[in-house]
């Protein structure tokens, strides 16, 4: 495991340089992307997808960490019934609140254990995020757990204009709440790999790229186990609107068949840029930056969704 020193001072310059690819190999070794190399590169494979030219790894893994709050800010509320400390909060950019959240009745074992382990791992990736970024981490924006649901379940269908979707009220809109997040993870991840170009980072990319799938898969094996195959692919259909002209997304089958892997032809999972995530979580196909889930926007120069289906 490479050094927090050496971490920062990556951060802080472009880490696309021979000098800091010496350091971060001398530093790693062969076995040392674990945990920390992991975490961080996992970042940068987000923000990639969609950045341009001359991006700083502190705006790649910032950006990284916003998608972070609020996935731990999601899953926290739904495990323990609280969100993230204060602590874990602060830093660069205007801090905002969280509006909903609360404890889900869970009555089923398998998937109150499964959700209380994403909700870990989520913590886990918020803490190393803020800790590998040091005095350069931007602050928890405002988030919106609560009327973005609503809005996401009304674009798909779910419920009518005016009827409100509440993502807490049991474990069944628990999983359809937390499907609208895990493919985006995955794709994103995707999208990154042929932009990183030093082999030990896509190495690093490609384990939280695992973790992300994993994730999915938990969502996606639930929600199929539980006969919700037609609230899925409408949330997929909602997705696919707003991420561009291309239909990368996919339910999770039928009663006949199953689908809970998806791909390409090929066998190949599908790719998001940064800009295509935010069209998601802004929930609005259009250029924006803000909307959605983050009502003020992320914090950080890496803010702007797509629009005109790029």
């Amino acid at each position: 495991m490479f050094g927090k020193t050496v971490v920062r001072d990556m951060i802080n310059r472009s880490a696309e340089n021979e000098t800091d690819r010496r350091l971060f190999l001398k530093s790693a070794g062969v076995a040392g992307l674990g945990v920390v190399g992991a975490g961080a590169l996992g970042g940068m494979g987000t923000v990639a997808a969609g950045a341009t030219g001359g991006v700083s790894d502190g705006a790649v893994l910032n950006f990284a960490l916003n998608l972070e709050y609020l996935e731990a800010e999601f899953y926290s509320y739904a495990v323990f019934g609280t969100g993230l400390a204060d602590k874990l909060t602060t830093g660069k950019g205007k801090r905002g609140g969280v509006r909903g959240g609360r404890a889900v009745p869970f009555k089923t074992p398998a998937i109150a254990n499964s959700a209380k382990e994403i909700a870990m791992d989520e913590l886990d990736h918020v803490k190393f995020l803020r800790k590998a970024l040091g005095s350069a981490k931007v602050s928890r924006p405002a988030i919106d757990i609560q009327a973005s649901f609503t809005a996401a379940a009304t674009a798909a269908g779910l419920i009518q204009p005016g009827q409100t979707f509440d993502p807490y009220a049991d474990e069944d809109s628990f999983l359809l709440a937390a499907f609208v997040f895990e493919d985006v993870g995955v794709t994103a991840y995707k999208g990154a790999a042929p932009l990183i170009r030093n082999k030990a980072y896509l190495e690093a990319a490609a384990g939280i790229l695992a973790v992300e799938a994993y994730h999915a898969g938990i969502i996606r094996s639930a929600l199929y186990n539980k006969g919700l195959q037609t609230a899925a692919k409408a949330i997929s259909d909602a997705r696919d609107s707003l991420d561009g002209k291309r239909s990368i997304d996919q339910g999770i089958g039928s009663t006949s068949y199953a689908n809970l892997v998806p791909t390409d032809r090929f066998g190949v999972a599908f790719s998001r840029t940064a800009p295509q995530v935010l069209n998601v979580v802004y929930l609005n196909p259009k250029s924006v930056r803000r909307g959605g889930f983050f009502p003020k926007g992320v914090n950080g120069p890496i803010n702007t969704s797509g629009g005109k289906g790029k």
